[in-house]
This record gives structure tokens, sequence and C-alpha cells, in this order.
């Protein structure tokens, strides 16, 4: 079986499993273990978190937190099929609009060069690999983004998302943290 099919089929196991995971409310315990991860990053100025679409799990709570501790959020912004993410500054009172797969973006606000980078996924494995939608995206940005300077990339998930293993690609970037609402997994 070929990666991409082997990815496919993966990414329909785990996305059930997330949506039975998202009506439970999980998403204040996965928040609280968040941000106890973050505390380990103490010279992260700048984090990019996400807006939440579907059923991943919210890191709202931990952004609205984070803002009220002076740190600068931004979320990421698709700029083109291909190209890696932008990440724009958010704070809790931004005008958001409709971003692509609708994502919601903020109407304004200035680009940031982040210092952790808490991304969403489909499925992840305790070897700290993720799975996201099948995009790119974030393995092309982590690649941009370490270029200019060590960026942590915390997986942020609800734990019914995990596999034993996922299936790699030489382009597929390596987590430094996984956290859901029952752990926290460190690489």
């Amino acid at each position: 079986m070929r990666i991409e099919q082997r990815k496919s089929e993966a990414r329909k196991l785990a996305l059930a499993a997330r949506r039975k995971a998202h009506d439970k409310e999980l998403d204040e315990a996965a928040n609280r273990n968040l941000i106890g991860q973050l505390a380990l990053y103490p010279n992260a100025k700048i984090i990019a978190a996400y807006m939440p679409i579907r059923t991943e799990v919210s890191p709202l709570a931990t952004m609205t937190i984070l803002y009220g501790q002076n740190k600068r959020i931004c979320v990421p912004v698709i700029q083109d099929e291909g190209l890696p993410l932008k990440f724009q500054e958010w704070t809790p009172k931004a005008k958001m609009i409709d971003g692509l797969f609708g994502a919601a973006v903020p109407e304004i606000g200035e680009f940031l060069q982040p210092d952790v980078v808490i991304t969403p996924l489909v499925s992840f494995d305790c070897n700290g690999y993720r799975l996201g939608y099948g995009g790119g995206y974030y393995d092309r940005s982590f690649e941009e983004l370490t270029a200019i300077k060590s960026v942590a990339a915390v997986g942020f998930a609800y734990s019914a998302q995990e596999l034993r293993t996922i299936p790699t690609e030489p382009t597929d970037h390596k987590l430094d943290a996984l956290v859901t609402e029952t752990k926290v997994l460190r690489f």
C-alpha cells in the first residue's frame, strides 16, 4: 500500500475517533495540560495557535490566558496552495473573517515569527509524528520557520486521536511535544 493510501486510511480512523471525543467536553482538561507544557518555554514571547474548525480541540482558553500574560498570539493564515503558512497576530478582541478551509483569521494584524507553534492534527503517535489533513502546510511552515530560528512544535489533540504508528515521509516534521486531555508526551 502506498504512503498516500496509508495516510488516508489513518485519517479516516482518527477523524472518527476525534468526532466521538469532541462530544465529551475534554477541552478544559486539555487546555490545563497545554498551559503546563507551555510553561516549559519561559522565553517564548510569540505563540502561534489556531482557530479550531470542525471537531478540533480548541486552544482558545489557552490563547486568552497567554494573551493576558503579555504573550503575542498569532494564528495561521493560508497564503496559497503549496506555500507555508504565515502567522498573523490575534487578540481576544480581533475582528475575525473567513479564511480558507473554514478557519477564521484576523481581519488585520501583523505577521509574526512564532517561538512556539501549537498545531492541530488529525492523529499522532508516540514517536512524535502528527498526521494533518494532507495539505502539508504545517510541515512546510516548520521547515521555513526553523531555518530562521529554533521553534517548538507542540501538537494539541484528544487522546482518542492516537494511532500506534503514523505513516511518515522525509518531509514530515517531528513534534517536540504532544498535549491531550490525559497526557503530555515530549520527544
